[in-house]
């Protein structure tokens, strides 16, 4: 038995910490200790808390690609939720095109459905855990293409079909994304439809709502009664106010959110600690004849590209004046010429970011985008260590024992982790030790992969992953099924 000692311990609960020993026992936590030590790590000066989870990413085809996860688990995540934004990794042919936006030179093993996805990560685990949602615009595709219409009973029945397939195989939600194609396309009836499949399982709703600007308190009015009318619990991402003329909103969303828990709705939201979001070009530019949505053109910033790297870091309004094109154009032929090309945008109120962030229905995601060859958003690697140092130790937005209970017990509760986000006897041990005085997140958007410091030791199903800072390429993760009813 590994014996961690001396450390100030979160237990994840968000109450104030307390010093005592911890062991780890096989992939158990094990308190009180008992019995005696194999192996020792003095902790004097650091903290211990369970592992940080990530809700919101699109880790589904870096965890198969880059295995070792370093831009995760070097900043303490041990566990991944996959599958956001309507953006599945199955049926396979439509997930193989949202992998080559975000992996353009990779090649994927082919895979039947969630449960092949699902078999695959546990035949060539990563080095965190993943918990998968199904994702609605590509059941969408594989059903009926990009049309507009609504679905034919015939196609209702192929959505379906390959929802109950992904519930079966552990799936724990189903996710949509309503500003993509095609998922703007579909009608809150026939989300309802689907998202009652999973009533009375467990299973919830996560979505990337129709819109996150001036329209924001109908998506998430939206969000709710699809929640309301299925009978599951609501997950909106990334909650924000996007684009200046929609600042200030959060303050009403955050309001409607509380009307309707106490309803009973089972409603919260993720977020991530910056200005500045990210997407894929084709969301942003939308279509021919339109303005960027709800944003300025020296506010949109290539991220990552194919073929055209000297285009990325620059931003549309810059890229128009080297194509000698107005800024409209320019954005049409970048799209043209980059179809898979991401962005990163400028787009929100620092005031907003934190009334979002201290508000009790708010837990953390970085939904970063693992372009790791491009300049993703700083996002990507240093969100949790973000929120620990800077808004928690620095801003004192909210103590870090209910930071971390934000991205700990929290999700493990709402996501249906079992025996996941806790410090106490007989739970997982996902753990990561850290200094509380020097965690902060390095990168800029400038040099954005870069990994957070303060991050000492991190454990994934009891394996030390991360020893000294410095990963051990031990890959102990595993898949995380929701449990049947």
């Amino acid at each position: 038995m590994l014996v961690i000692r001396n450390a100030l311990v979160f237990d994840g609960s968000g109450t104030p910490p307390a010093a005592f020993d911890v062991g780890i026992d096989g992939d158990r936590i094990k308190l009180p200790i008992g019995g005696r030590a194999t192996a020792e790590i003095d902790a004097t000066g650091l903290a211990l808390a369970p592992g940080f989870i990530d809700v919101h990413t699109h880790d589904d085809f870096a965890a198969l690609l880059h295995p070792d996860m370093a831009f995760k688990v070097r900043g303490g995540v041990t566990t991944c939720i996959v599958g956001n934004c309507g953006m599945g990794a199955a049926p396979f042919a439509e997930a193989a095109v949202l992998a080559r936006a975000f992996h353009p030179h990779a090649t994927l093993p082919d895979w039947h459905g969630y449960a092949g996805y699902v078999d695959l990560l546990d035949r060539h685990p990563p080095s965190v855990n993943v918990g998968v949602l199904v994702g609605h615009g590509t059941l969408r595709m594989a059903a009926m293409k990009r049309s507009r219409a609504e679905p034919s009973g015939a196609e209702f029945e192929v959505m379906k079909s390959a929802l109950n397939e992904g519930l079966e195989a552990g799936a724990l939600g189903l996710s949509t994304g309503l500003i993509y194609e095609p998922g703007r396309y579909a009608r809150t009836d026939e989300i309802v439809e689907l998202a009652a499949l999973m009533r009375d399982t467990g299973a919830l709703y996560a979505t990337h709502m129709r819109d996150e600007g001036v329209h924001l308190l109908d998506s998430v009015a939206e969000a709710i009664d699809i929640g309301e009318r299925a009978g599951v619990p609501v997950q909106i991402s990334h909650h924000k106010a996007s684009g200046r003329d929609a600042w200030g909103l959060v303050t009403e969303s955050l309001a409607a959110i509380e009307a309707a828990q106490r309803r009973g709705v089972d409603v919260h939201a993720d977020q991530y600690p910056y200005t500045a979001g990210s997407t894929i070009l084709s969301a942003v530019v939308g279509a021919p004849g339109r303005d960027l949505r709800n944003l300025a053109y020296d506010d949109v910033v290539i991220a990552s590209t194919r073929d055209h790297k000297d285009w990325e870091g620059q931003s549309i309004a810059a890229l128009a004046t080297v194509l000698g094109r107005p800024p409209q154009e320019a954005a049409r032929y970048i799209l043209a010429a980059e179809p898979g090309a991401t962005v990163i945008m400028h787009s929100m109120s620092e005031d907003d970011v934190r009334t979002v962030m201290r508000h009790r229905s708010t837990m953390i995601g970085s939904d970063g985008i693992p372009t790791l060859e491009g300049r993703p958003h700083p996002r990507l690697y240093g969100t949790f260590a973000r929120v620990l140092g800077h808004y928690a130790r620095d801003l004192q937005l909210f103590t870090m024992a209910e930071a971390i209970h934000r991205m700990t017990g929290f999700p493990a509760r709402k996501f249906g982790l079992a025996d996941r986000g806790s410090i106490r006897d007989g739970a997982i041990a996902d753990l990561v030790l850290f200094d509380p005085d020097t965690i902060l997140d390095c990168g800029t958007f400038e040099e954005p992969n870069r990994y957070p410091q303060g991050i000492a030791q991190v454990f994934v199903n009891g394996v030390q992953t991360i020893a000294d800072g410095a990963h051990t390429q031990a890959r102990a993760g595993r898949v995380l099924r929701r449990a049947m009813r």
